[in-house]
C-alpha cells in the first residue's frame, strides 16, 4: 500500500507539473482542447446547425451564447489521476494499457456530454449553467475516474470479483 501511495504521488506531481509548462500548454493542452470542441460542435450539429467551433470556444451563432473549454473542463486533469493510479497499481503492464486505454475514453466520453449540457444550459438558465459547471460536473468527472479505476480493479487477473467461492460442505 506505501509503494502504491509512492509511485502514485510521484506520477500525479510529474505529470500535473509537465501539464503546466509552456510546450505541453502549447504541443498537447491547446490542440486537444480544439479538437474536443470540434468533437462537441459535430455531435451537437447532428440536432441544431446553429453550433460552430472557434478553437476551444462553442458558440450559438444565432444568439451568440458560447462557452469556451479551458484547462480544467477537457478531461486531462481526470486522465492524468486516472493514468497514475493504474500505473502505480502492481499488475501487468498490458492490462495496465488496456485500463487506461478504455478509461481514457471513458472520461472524455463523460466530458463531452458535460460539455454540451453546458453548452445547452447556459442558454437556458446561466445560475444553473454555474451551479453545474462549478460544483455538479466536476465531481462527476473525478468520480468517472475513481469508478473506472475501481472496475480496472477488479477485472484484473487474481481479482476476486466475479469468482464464485465454493460454499463450505
Amino acid at each position: 500500500m506505501l509503494r502504491f501511495f509512492i509511485i502514485f504521488s510521484v506520477l500525479l506531481i510529474g505529470l500535473f507539473t509537465l501539464e503546466i509548462l509552456q510546450p505541453a500548454e502549447k504541443y498537447v493542452i491547446i490542440p486537444f482542447t480544439s479538437m474536443i470542441a470540434d468533437i462537441s460542435v459535430w455531435l451537437v450539429q447532428i440536432f441544431d446547425e446553429n453550433v460552430i467551433a472557434t478553437g476551444n470556444v462553442i458558440r450559438d451563432s444565432v444568439s451568440g451564447f458560447g462557452v469556451r473549454i479551458e484547462r480544467g473542463c477537457n478531461g486531462l486533469e481526470a486522465v492524468i489521476i486516472l493514468f497514475s493510479a493504474i500505473f502505480a497499481f502492481p499488475a501487468p503492464f498490458k492490462n495496465k494499457l488496456i485500463g487506461f486505454f478504455i478509461g481514457f475514453f471513458a472520461i472524455q466520453l463523460l466530458n463531452l456530454v458535460r460539455i454540451i449540457s453546458l453548452y445547452y444550459l447556459g442558454q437556458w438558465n446561466y445560475t444553473a449553467f454555474e451551479w453545474f459547471h462549478l460544483y455538479l460536473w466536476q465531481a462527476l468527472i473525478i468520480l468517472d475516474a475513481l469508478v473506472v479505476w475501481l472496475i480496472w480493479l477488479r477485472t484484473l487477473p487474481g481479482s476476486r470479483a466475479g469468482k464464485v467461492e465454493p460454499e463450505p460442505a
